[in-house]
């Protein structure tokens, strides 16, 4: 962010009182005007942030971890009920494969970086050094935090339409509902009359606060593969993407 941007009290001011300025740039990114600033400041606030500002930490204790878990939900009915009206005639499997691509890390990364969201994040030192991009786990989290504080703000109906104007054509770009690669390893083991793919944790990278999982999945007769993820659901889902892409090049 340029320096002089007014964007930028909101990373460094008050906690509680972001501007009016701040607050229409934010609107502008996810067309909500909040009347309760807090909730803003709250879910743009990472928990590594509370280490070197004591006022973030007295306002915001566990930074924007319980936003998101309400933006996670948020998110979900929200974008269930989108897919039930722009797919009336879907069957339920279809439904949630739809359902699984649109709320998975990578879209909301996708949304939130084109948005530029990442800018407003509070972070802390090891976060994001000097030029570097905000890490993808924690900007998706962000962004569900900002669903969640936008449902506190204004409830389910503005929030659901902030969901909607959001993912914009994302909903209706593919011809098919797409499958979940997890789901497609265990179909193409079964159709070989293999075992079913056996998924388990490696270990662990980067801090307490913001773990990186390293999970394995293994096939019988096959090289295991193995991938990293800001969460064992997601390092399970590319490690089979991984084992997808070398099982279908042999």
């Amino acid at each position: 962010m340029a320096a002089g941007d007014p964007l930028q009290s909101f990373l460094h001011g008050d906690p509680l009182k972001p501007t009016d300025v701040e607050l229409a740039a934010l609107a502008g990114m996810i067309g909500h005007v909040f009347k309760r600033a807090e909730l803003a400041a709250e879910a743009l606030t990472h928990r590594g942030a509370l280490d070197r500002r004591s006022d973030l930490k007295v306002a915001f204790p566990h930074g924007n971890e319980r936003l998101e878990f309400l933006g996670d939900r948020v998110l979900s009915l929200a974008m269930a009920d989108l897919l039930l009206r722009r797919f009336p005639h879907e069957h339920e499997g279809e439904l949630a494969r739809r359902h699984a691509a649109l709320v998975r890390a990578e879209t909301l990364v996708d949304i939130a970086t084109a948005i530029g969201l990442g800018a407003l994040i509070r972070l802390g030192d090891s976060e994001r050094a000097q030029g570097q991009s905000v890490r993808p786990t924690i900007l998706a989290d962000a962004f569900e935090a900002l669903l969640g504080a936008v449902f506190l703000d204004a409830g389910f109906v503005t929030a659901a339409a902030c969901v909607e104007r959001l993912w914009g054509d994302l909903v209706t770009n593919h011809a098919a509902a797409p499958r979940d690669p997890k789901t497609a390893l265990q179909e193409w083991a079964q159709g070989r009359r293999l075992p079913l793919p056996a998924y388990r944790e490696v270990g662990r990278e980067g801090p307490p606060h913001a773990p990186l999982f390293v999970v394995e999945v293994a096939i019988r007769g096959h090289e295991p593969a193995q991938a990293r993820g800001g969460s064992k659901r997601e390092a399970e889902r590319l490690a089979a993407i991984a084992l997808l892409d070398r099982v279908g090049r042999t």
